[in-house]
């Protein structure tokens, strides 16, 4: 089974992006929310020539954006979907954040052991599993920083950015859901990466 081309997703992508910006809920929301994404693809376009990911990272990256994309136009806590799923089973909140924090930690952790993995950075696989976990844990806890700081600067305007609903431990559970996106990533990818990386070898230009 063939993998989906990365020329669609891309495509598929900027659809997600440009949507997310027509009416948003709340423009100052949308630009929070996206502006992740926005930085992330500037690096990647930056730094392209010197390093170049696999198509698997690249994908995972561009579901990311577009989870970014869809909380960004609907904001976390009004995502209609999940919604829906709160009013039908009964639940306390729209989880959709939670899947926003969940990925947060599945796709950087793969996209941080292919570039450790051909840096040869590290090799024993319990070192590798530590700064990995650690690596993206250090971001999460920044992300945090960086809403509690838009917070402060904005006051009320980026409370459906912050998108607690109530949850006192809501920041807990945003860092709690990145680790568990992490180990599951690194405990059911890892594989499958492994042998990405072994068909790139020999290509012109991958490391």
């Amino acid at each position: 089974m063939k993998s989906i081309p990365l020329k669609i997703v891309l495509v598929v992508t900027l659809a997600v992006f440009v949507w997310s910006g027509i009416n948003p809920v709340d423009r100052f929301t949308w630009f929070l929310e996206v502006l992740p994404a926005l930085v992330v693809f500037a690096i990647l376009v930056a730094t392209r020539n010197r390093f170049r990911f696999s198509d698997f990272s690249y994908i995972l990256i561009c579901l990311h954006a577009m989870i970014l994309m869809i909380g960004g136009h609907t904001t976390y806590a009004g995502m209609p979907l999940f919604n829906w799923i709160r009013d039908n089973f009964g639940l306390a909140r729209n989880y959709y954040d939670r899947v926003g924090h969940f990925a947060q930690g599945f796709v950087p952790a793969l996209v941080a052991r292919e570039y450790f993995l051909r840096k040869n950075i590290i090799n024993g696989r319990g070192w590798q599993f530590f700064l990995i976990i650690s690596t993206v844990l250090g971001f999460s806890t920044f992300y945090e920083f960086f809403e509690w700081w838009m917070s402060l600067a904005s006051g009320q305007a980026a409370d459906a950015f912050l998108a607690t609903q109530g949850d006192v431990w809501d920041t807990q559970w945003d860092m709690f859901m990145c680790l568990i996106g992490s180990v599951v990533a690194l405990a059911t990818l890892s594989r499958l990466q492994d042998r990405v990386l072994q068909k790139m070898k020999g290509k012109i230009g991958i490391t």
